[in-house]
Protein backbone atom coordinates (compact mmCIF):
# COMPACT_ATOMS: atom_id res chain seq x y z
CA UNK A 1 0.00 0.00 0.00
CA UNK A 2 2.76 2.44 1.00
CA UNK A 3 4.77 1.48 -2.10
CA UNK A 4 1.78 2.22 -4.37
CA UNK A 5 1.32 5.67 -2.84
CA UNK A 6 5.01 6.43 -3.29
CA UNK A 7 4.87 5.39 -6.95
CA UNK A 8 1.80 7.57 -7.48
CA UNK A 9 3.61 10.55 -6.01
CA UNK A 10 6.60 9.93 -8.25
CA UNK A 11 4.35 9.70 -11.30
CA UNK A 12 2.68 12.96 -10.30
CA UNK A 13 6.05 14.70 -9.86
CA UNK A 14 7.21 13.37 -13.24
CA UNK A 15 4.03 14.65 -14.88
CA UNK A 16 4.49 18.09 -13.30
CA UNK A 17 8.07 18.30 -14.56
CA UNK A 18 6.99 17.35 -18.08
CA UNK A 19 4.23 19.94 -18.05
CA UNK A 20 6.33 22.79 -16.66
CA UNK A 21 9.41 22.16 -18.82
CA UNK A 22 13.04 21.28 -18.19
CA UNK A 23 15.11 21.79 -15.09
CA UNK A 24 17.37 24.83 -14.96
CA UNK A 25 15.02 27.30 -16.64
CA UNK A 26 15.54 31.03 -16.02
CA UNK A 27 12.79 33.58 -16.55
CA UNK A 28 13.22 36.16 -19.27
CA UNK A 29 15.26 39.20 -18.31
CA UNK A 30 15.04 42.45 -20.26
CA UNK A 31 17.96 43.63 -22.40
CA UNK A 32 17.96 47.01 -24.18
CA UNK A 33 19.66 47.62 -27.53
CA UNK A 34 19.76 50.51 -30.01
CA UNK A 35 19.09 50.43 -33.74
CA UNK A 36 22.25 50.17 -35.80
CA UNK A 37 24.26 48.87 -32.84
CA UNK A 38 24.96 45.35 -31.58
CA UNK A 39 23.75 43.61 -28.43
CA UNK A 40 24.89 40.47 -26.58
CA UNK A 41 22.55 38.06 -24.78
CA UNK A 42 24.51 36.10 -22.20
CA UNK A 43 24.37 32.31 -22.02
CA UNK A 44 26.98 30.08 -20.37
CA UNK A 45 27.20 26.54 -19.02
CA UNK A 46 29.70 24.56 -16.96
CA UNK A 47 31.71 22.89 -19.70
CA UNK A 48 34.23 21.51 -17.20
CA UNK A 49 31.40 19.54 -15.58
CA UNK A 50 29.24 18.60 -18.57
CA UNK A 51 31.75 18.70 -21.41
CA UNK A 52 31.05 20.35 -24.78
CA UNK A 53 27.29 20.25 -25.43
CA UNK A 54 24.87 21.12 -28.22
CA UNK A 55 23.40 24.61 -27.76
CA UNK A 56 20.83 26.46 -29.84
CA UNK A 57 19.37 29.97 -29.88
CA UNK A 58 15.84 30.66 -31.05
CA UNK A 59 13.21 33.39 -31.16
CA UNK A 60 10.05 33.18 -29.13
CA UNK A 61 9.34 31.07 -26.07
CA UNK A 62 11.55 27.99 -25.89
CA UNK A 63 9.77 24.64 -26.30
CA UNK A 64 10.51 21.70 -24.01
CA UNK A 65 13.15 20.44 -26.42
CA UNK A 66 15.27 22.23 -29.04
CA UNK A 67 14.67 25.78 -30.27
CA UNK A 68 11.75 27.25 -32.15
CA UNK A 69 12.62 29.62 -35.01
CA UNK A 70 16.28 28.63 -34.60
CA UNK A 71 18.84 31.37 -35.23
CA UNK A 72 22.17 29.68 -34.56
CA UNK A 73 23.47 26.46 -33.01
CA UNK A 74 26.77 24.92 -31.95
CA UNK A 75 28.04 21.47 -31.09
CA UNK A 76 30.15 23.02 -28.33
CA UNK A 77 33.21 23.35 -30.52
CA UNK A 78 32.02 25.29 -33.57
CA UNK A 79 28.92 26.87 -35.06
CA UNK A 80 27.00 24.30 -37.10
CA UNK A 81 23.93 26.26 -38.25
CA UNK A 82 23.24 29.98 -38.65
CA UNK A 83 20.14 31.72 -40.03
CA UNK A 84 22.02 34.96 -40.78
CA UNK A 85 25.51 36.42 -40.46
CA UNK A 86 23.99 38.95 -38.05
CA UNK A 87 23.82 36.20 -35.42
CA UNK A 88 27.24 35.48 -33.95
CA UNK A 89 28.63 33.39 -31.11
CA UNK A 90 31.63 35.54 -30.23
CA UNK A 91 32.31 34.07 -26.78
CA UNK A 92 34.83 31.31 -26.01
CA UNK A 93 32.97 28.14 -26.93
CA UNK A 94 35.72 26.08 -25.34
CA UNK A 95 34.92 27.77 -22.02
CA UNK A 96 31.17 27.23 -22.29
CA UNK A 97 30.39 30.81 -23.34
CA UNK A 98 27.64 30.55 -25.96
CA UNK A 99 26.36 34.13 -25.65
CA UNK A 100 24.51 35.42 -28.72
CA UNK A 101 25.59 38.70 -30.34
CA UNK A 102 23.13 40.31 -32.77
CA UNK A 103 24.70 42.80 -35.17
CA UNK A 104 23.17 45.88 -36.79
CA UNK A 105 19.97 45.90 -34.75
CA UNK A 106 16.65 46.91 -36.26
CA UNK A 107 13.27 47.49 -34.64
CA UNK A 108 12.09 44.11 -35.92
CA UNK A 109 14.67 42.38 -33.69
CA UNK A 110 12.64 43.23 -30.60
CA UNK A 111 11.08 40.27 -28.80
CA UNK A 112 11.89 37.14 -26.83
CA UNK A 113 15.03 35.05 -27.40
CA UNK A 114 15.99 31.75 -25.83
CA UNK A 115 19.17 29.74 -25.30
CA UNK A 116 18.84 25.98 -24.85
CA UNK A 117 21.83 24.00 -23.50
CA UNK A 118 21.20 20.29 -24.02
CA UNK A 119 22.72 18.59 -20.98
CA UNK A 120 22.62 14.76 -21.08
CA UNK A 121 20.24 13.04 -18.67
CA UNK A 122 16.64 13.42 -17.66
CA UNK A 123 15.45 17.02 -17.34
CA UNK A 124 18.98 18.43 -17.23
CA UNK A 125 18.63 20.91 -20.10
CA UNK A 126 19.31 24.54 -19.23
CA UNK A 127 17.11 27.35 -20.56
CA UNK A 128 17.93 31.05 -20.61
CA UNK A 129 15.34 33.48 -21.96
CA UNK A 130 15.59 37.20 -22.70
CA UNK A 131 13.22 39.95 -23.76
CA UNK A 132 15.04 42.26 -26.15
CA UNK A 133 13.86 45.87 -26.23
CA UNK A 134 14.98 48.02 -29.18
CA UNK A 135 15.33 51.79 -28.84
CA UNK A 136 15.84 54.15 -31.75
CA UNK A 137 19.41 55.47 -31.70
CA UNK A 138 19.77 59.27 -31.54
CA UNK A 139 20.88 61.09 -34.66
CA UNK A 140 24.68 61.07 -34.98
CA UNK A 141 26.41 64.27 -33.93
CA UNK A 142 29.69 63.49 -35.62
CA UNK A 143 30.68 65.64 -38.60
CA UNK A 144 30.73 63.77 -41.89
CA UNK A 145 31.86 64.68 -45.36
CA UNK A 146 28.26 64.73 -46.56
CA UNK A 147 26.94 67.47 -44.31
CA UNK A 148 29.98 69.40 -43.04
CA UNK A 149 33.36 70.39 -44.45
CA UNK A 150 36.24 68.16 -43.52
CA UNK A 151 39.19 69.39 -41.50
CA UNK A 152 41.24 69.80 -44.69
CA UNK A 153 38.51 71.86 -46.34
CA UNK A 154 38.17 74.05 -43.27
CA UNK A 155 41.95 74.56 -43.18
CA UNK A 156 41.93 75.63 -46.83
CA UNK A 157 39.08 78.05 -46.24
CA UNK A 158 40.89 79.50 -43.23
CA UNK A 159 44.12 79.87 -45.22
CA UNK A 160 42.33 81.62 -48.10
CA UNK A 161 40.53 83.94 -45.69
CA UNK A 162 43.74 84.86 -43.90
CA UNK A 163 45.52 85.46 -47.22
CA UNK A 164 42.78 87.78 -48.41
CA UNK A 165 42.82 89.71 -45.15
CA UNK A 166 46.61 90.13 -45.24
CA UNK A 167 46.46 91.13 -48.90
CA UNK A 168 43.81 93.74 -48.16
CA UNK A 169 45.85 95.16 -45.27
CA UNK A 170 49.04 95.43 -47.38
CA UNK A 171 47.78 96.20 -50.89
CA UNK A 172 45.25 98.92 -50.09
CA UNK A 173 47.73 101.14 -48.18
CA UNK A 174 50.34 100.50 -50.91
CA UNK A 175 47.91 101.65 -53.61
CA UNK A 176 47.10 104.77 -51.59
CA UNK A 177 50.81 105.56 -51.20
CA UNK A 178 51.45 105.05 -54.92
CA UNK A 179 48.52 107.31 -55.81
CA UNK A 180 49.70 110.00 -53.40
CA UNK A 181 53.24 109.77 -54.77
CA UNK A 182 52.02 110.15 -58.37
CA UNK A 183 49.95 113.19 -57.45
CA UNK A 184 52.94 114.71 -55.66
CA UNK A 185 55.22 114.03 -58.66
CA UNK A 186 52.67 115.58 -61.02
CA UNK A 187 52.46 118.70 -58.86
CA UNK A 188 56.24 118.92 -58.72
CA UNK A 189 56.46 118.61 -62.52
CA UNK A 190 53.81 121.30 -62.99
CA UNK A 191 55.69 123.65 -60.68
CA UNK A 192 58.94 123.15 -62.55
CA UNK A 193 57.22 123.84 -65.88
CA UNK A 194 55.61 126.98 -64.53
CA UNK A 195 58.91 128.14 -63.13
CA UNK A 196 60.64 127.50 -66.45
CA UNK A 197 58.01 129.50 -68.31
CA UNK A 198 58.41 132.40 -65.90
CA UNK A 199 62.18 132.37 -66.29
CA UNK A 200 61.82 132.37 -70.09
CA UNK A 201 59.45 135.32 -70.05
CA UNK A 202 61.74 137.31 -67.81
CA UNK A 203 64.58 136.88 -70.27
Amino acid sequence: MWIMKTESRLDLMLLLVLLTGTVGESDGSSVVGQTGQSVTLSCKYDISKHGAQHVCWGRGKLPKFGCSDQLVSTDGHKVITRASSRYQLLGRLEAGDVSLTILDLTETDAGRYGCMVEIPGWFNNEKHQFDLIIETAPFPTTITANNKPTEVARSRESLIGNTLRVSFIIIVPALLLITCYRVWRRNQTDRRLNQSEKDTESL
